[in-house]
């Protein structure tokens, strides 16, 4: 390879612009950041080691087999790989039905990887049992999205448009950690942060002049009822323009109103701890803002009940005029690479491509025509992430598994679990880049390309749609994703032209898949995404057919959703009226503590990647708890100290981390760690009896000594 290659970041939905170059004789490319609209010229650590990777010494660069359930790994090759492959899931297919079956996907994987597992999932193997890591990630802002707008786009406008909002509410997110280049998009002193911890984020607005509120875990729905009642009995909702608003652009104001008015300051602070005082401050703020803003994270998002609360935050929004305003809006932070493109196309149970229901008999009419096969032939939905990994190896689950692109004894909640299942399957394949603790279970794995070594389209947190370009060929016995299930697919006697190699014909056919539909891409032509247009969908066909270059500076498609009407067939925002519940479990005399988890700034997601970086690692080499002083020393552990968190579900190992700002009711941990210091162990994988999202951000502990000791199986 010569010269540069213009291409993305392979991690968060910000999908920060780069190049990359080859490195003077060392054979490892080098990375520079690219001048973009949303990360305007800014890289994070990940970003800027992305590269590292590429080269590690942990690479998967050769497939792997194992001869026996008890036999180790060895290495094998790609036809006796992938010939096993097929002949195991097509025996469990004829003797146990196609839903014997099942597909594990991930939000990291291009738009076409996403759309070609989805139709191998129901095509080649003929199951409803797909699911994907997203899931886990932003399915109740989804859920919520959808019902109130009628269309779901994590930021219906582009990230720029943060720039000039004079009030901007983050509930439940820490992007100083987790996309440090966004923050160029926020003026601190305009900045209201909700978290439950005093987040980088939140001492960034502290320390600029702007809020943080700490709300009790688990209560950010009663906070959010809480600032529309001041809002409402203040007068803030009455003025002419706002009153307009909710007239003549929404309904079910009343029954929301209603719900509100039960919210008074004083009983709001009772539960959420958060001071009447500082509930009358923010309605103000956000009421006297000419351009303001309400961003949901994953933070309000992972709980049995987070549908609800991104609900009221939504309510909030439309009651303020906010939703379809120029230089206003609610948005939610996507977190994955292509958490947005990679739930539209079919990899999620419920959907098919262009974000159609799966149970709408015109939507898989229309997809079947395009896939060449009869509307019956495809599967109804299936189980969602967590409901399809607890049923695993189970009578009546599925007794295979490929995942593809995700660590799910890592990211999952409930984790032991979650490797008990997967041991009980009959055969277990895993296709990735690296050795994760999923692939170390694994029948078959097989090695894959990384994001250097691939082109293909993601869709950023802002619904723009983004071209990857490969800077390198992959290592000469790795193969595309793409390939795997195109050999795959026809050893299960599919023909080749329906599972292309390679990822042009993938989006050409994905293009008229999702024609039509909510999320639609059919005018996502090839040339715009080659002059690097700023498309974001939905973009039909009409928007798309001609080239950037004849309006030059123009975005292409929708840029920014609702300005006219909502998604609904009336045209209106839909006002959801909801009311608070506790979480799934609660503090109690053995488990007195609310444990939270999330994302640290070196490292992603399960932290097979980054921890295989050797300044992330160094930098961030173990397992932590962060707990206040106080609570420590109750628990009769030092700072520095290994301590045990424990929660009904079991216990992990962590370094004592004295936090003098923390909640003294709450700890926190990150879960980019394994084994010992896999956080997941502790949490819970109560559902959201809409989104099915598990309660991640909740469980309930107590901490101990370690003294040396490692936590017991089902502790």
């Amino acid at each position: 390879m010569t010269g540069e290659t213009a291409t993305h970041c392979p991690y968060c939905a910000l999908q920060c612009a780069m190049s990359l170059s080859p490195g003077p004789g060392t054979g490892q490319l080098t990375i520079a950041p690219r001048d973009f609209p949303t990360n305007r010229g800014g890289l994070c650590q990940k970003g800027w080691t992305a590269a590292e990777l590429l080269t590690s010494p942990e690479r998967l660069t050769t497939p792997l087999m194992r001869d026996g359930k008890d036999a180790p790994l060895r290495e094998a090759g790609w036809d006796e790989a992938l010939a096993t492959v097929a002949r195991r899931f097509a025996e469990l297919r004829a003797a146990r039905g196609p839903d014997s079956v099942a597909v594990f996907g991930s939000g990291g994987l291009t738009n076409e990887k996403a759309y070609a597992l989805g139709k191998f999932a129901r095509v080649a193997l003929g199951t409803s049992q797909i699911d994907y890591n997203g899931r886990f990630c932003m399915s109740s802002a989804a859920a919520a999205g959808n019902r109130a707008f009628g269309l779901d786009r994590g930021l219906p406008f582009p990230v720029a448009d943060l720039d000039d909002s004079e009030a901007v509410v983050l509930v439940g997110a820490n992007p100083a950690e987790t996309m440090p280049p966004l923050m160029g998009h926020f003026d601190p002193a305009r900045l209201i942060v909700v978290d439950p911890r005093r987040t980088a984020t939140a001492q960034a607005a502290l320390d600029g002049g702007g809020l943080h509120l700490a709300p009790t875990p688990g209560t950010d729905l009663a906070l959010a009822l809480g600032l529309l009642h001041v809002a409402l009995v203040e007068g803030h909702l009455d003025t002419p323009g706002r009153v307009a608003y909710r007239r003549e652009r929404t309904t079910g104001w009343e029954a929301v109103r209603r719900c509100a008015a039960r919210w008074w300051p004083e009983r709001t602070e009772r539960l959420t701890g958060v001071a009447a005082a500082d509930l009358r401050r923010v309605a103000a703020v956000l009421a006297g803002a000419r351009r303001a803003h309400i961003l949901t994270g994953r933070g309000a998002e992972q709980h049995s009940k987070g549908v609800d609360t991104v609900a009221a935050w939504i309510d909030l929004a439309l009651a303020l005029g906010l939703p379809g305003t120029p230089g206003a809006g609610y948005g939610c932070l996507t977190g994955q690479g292509n958490g947005q493109g990679g739930r539209e196309h079919g990899q999620k149970a419920d959907q098919l491509p262009g974000y159609r229901h799966i149970e709408d008999r015109a939507a898989r009419e229309h997809v079947a025509r395009v896939w060449g096969v009869q509307e019956a032939e495809i599967p109804g939905a299936g189980r969602s992430a967590w409901e399809l990994l607890d049923a695993l190896g189970t009578p009546g689950g599925p007794n295979a598994l490929l995942v593809m692109g995700s660590n799910p004894v890592i990211s999952a909640p409930r984790s032991r679990r979650v490797i008990e299942r997967l041991r009980a399957l009959d055969f277990l394949v895993v296709a990735d880049f690296v050795r994760s603790e999923t692939t170390d279970l694994a029948d078959v794995v097989l090695p894959v390309a990384m994001w250097a070594e691939e082109s293909g389209t993601m869709t950023s947190l802002e619904g723009r749609i983004l071209r990857r370009r490969a800077a390198q060929a992959p290592p000469p016995d790795v193969r595309s994703d793409l390939e795997v299930l195109h050999e795959l697919a026809v050893r299960l006697g599919r023909s080749g032209e329906e599972f292309p190699p390679e990822p042009a014909p993938v989006l050409e056919e994905l293009r008229r898949a999702s024609a039509g539909g909510v999320a639609d891409y059919a005018g996502v032509a090839p040339e715009l995404l080659d002059d690097d247009a700023a498309v974001y969908w939905p973009v039909p066909d009409t928007t798309g057919s001609s080239r950037a270059d004849e309006r030059v500076g123009e975005p292409v498609g929708t840029p920014r959703l609702f300005l006219d009407r909502f998604e609904h067939a009336d045209g209106r925002a839909r006002f959801l009226p909801v009311e608070y519940r506790e979480a799934a479990e609660m503090p109690d005399a053995a488990h007195p503590l609310y444990a939270t988890t999330g994302r640290q700034l070196e490292h992603y997601q399960s932290g097979a990647q980054t921890r295989r970086v050797p300044g992330l690692r160094a930098a961030a080499p173990e397992a932590y708890v962060e707990v206040h002083p106080d609570t420590a020393r109750r628990a009769g552990l030092a700072d520095g100290e290994r301590a045990r968190v424990v929660s009904r579900r079991g216990a992990v190992l962590a370094r004592t981390r004295y936090v003098g700002d923390m909640r003294t009711d709450t700890v926190f941990l990150p879960f980019h760690f394994p084994q010992a210091g896999a956080a997941n162990v502790l949490t819970n994988p109560a559902l959201d009896p809409v989104s099915r999202m598990p309660e991640f951000k909740l469980s309930a502990v107590r901490l101990e000594r370690a003294d040396g000791h490692a936590p017991k199986e089902g502790e």
